[in-house]
C-alpha cells in the first residue's frame, strides 16, 4: 500500500477537482440537500419532533442521510462512467496501477463532500435553530452517516461500470429522489400514503436514517445497522459483478 500511496494522493486529488468540474452532480447532490435542509429547517426549527427534540435535531438525521446518499451515490458512478466514455479507465486498467487504487480513490474523494454536506447541515441548524446537539452527539451522527453511505458508493460504481456517463446520471438520480422520498426523508411517513409506508422498511436509505436519527434518540438500532450491513454486502456484490463484466 505504501508503494501506491503517492499514485492514491494524485488520484484523489483528481476526483475531488472533477466533482467541481461536475456541477450538475454538484448541485444535485451538494447544494440541493443544504438548501432544502435550511429551508425547512427555517420553518420547523424549534418544533418538537421526536421525544424531546427539536425538528432542526431530528432532521439532522434524515436530511443528513439524504444529502450523504446523494453525494456517494452520484459521484464515484458518474466519475468512472465518465472515465469510460473518454477511454481513461482503459489506460488505468493497463498500467502498473492497480486499477483498484483508482475506484477506491473515487469513492474517497467523495468523502469530503458528504462530510461537508453534513457540516453546511449543522451550521445552518445553529445559526436558525441554535445548538440542538451536543458533540459527541454529533460526532456519533456524522459518523454513522459518513460511514452509512460508502454502499451507495458502490452501487454507483456499479451503473457507472455499465453505462455511459449521461445514463448513468439519468439512472443514479431516477433511483435516488423516489428512493428518498419513499423512505420518509422529506416528508414524514405518517403522513404519506399508506403503500408508500409499506415500502419503506425495503430501503435502504429507510434504515441509515433511522440508525441515524438512533444516534440522537437511543432508540434500538440493531435492524438498522443490520440492513445497512446488507446493503454495503450486497452492494460489493454488484460491483463487483459489473466490474468482471467491464466493457471499456
Amino acid at each position: 500500500m505504501t508503494t501506491y500511496a503517492p499514485v492514491l494522493r494524485v488520484e484523489i486529488g483528481e476526483g475531488l477537482r472533477a466533482i467541481l468540474r461536475e456541477p450538475t452532480a454538484l448541485f444535485f447532490s451538494v447544494l440541493m440537500p443544504v438548501g432544502f435542509y435550511a429551508l425547512f429547517t427555517s420553518i420547523f426549527g424549534r418544533e418538537q419532533a421526536v421525544g424531546e427534540l427539536p425538528y432542526a435535531a431530528t432532521s439532522l438525521a434524515t436530511y443528513g442521510a439524504f444529502g450523504v446518499v446523494s453525494v456517494m451515490l452520484l459521484n464515484p458512478g458518474i466519475g468512472v462512467a465518465e472515465d469510460r466514455t473518454r477511454g481513461w479507465l482503459r489506460v488505468k486498467m493497463v498500467s502498473a496501477t492497480p486499477i483498484g487504487v483508482s475506484l477506491a480513490a473515487r469513492v474517497v474523494a467523495a468523502l469530503p463532500y458528504a462530510l461537508g454536506v453534513i457540516v453546511a447541515m449543522s451550521v445552518a441548524s445553529l445559526l436558525i435553530a441554535g445548538p440542538v446537539l451536543d458533540v459527541v452527539t454529533w460526532l456519533r451522527l456524522v459518523a454513522v452517516l459518513v460511514l452509512g453511505g460508502l454502499p451507495f458508493a458502490l452501487f454507483g460504481l456499479a451503473v457507472g461500470f455499465v453505462a455511459s456517463s449521461n445514463a448513468t446520471a439519468a439512472i443514479l438520480n431516477a433511483v435516488l429522489f423516489p428512493m428518498v422520498l419513499a423512505s420518509g426523508l422529506w416528508i414524514p411517513l405518517e403522513i404519506m400514503p399508506g403503500w408508500v409506508q409499506a415500502v419503506a422498511p425495503y430501503l435502504p436509505t429507510y434504515h441509515l436514517a433511522l440508525l441515524a436519527q438512533a444516534q440522537l434518540t437511543g432508540a434500538a438500532a440493531l435492524g438498522h445497522l443490520l440492513a445497512v450491513l446488507l446493503t454495503t454486502a450486497l452492494g460489493a456484490l454488484a460491483a463487483g459483478l459489473a466490474y468482471r463484466n467491464l466493457r471499456v
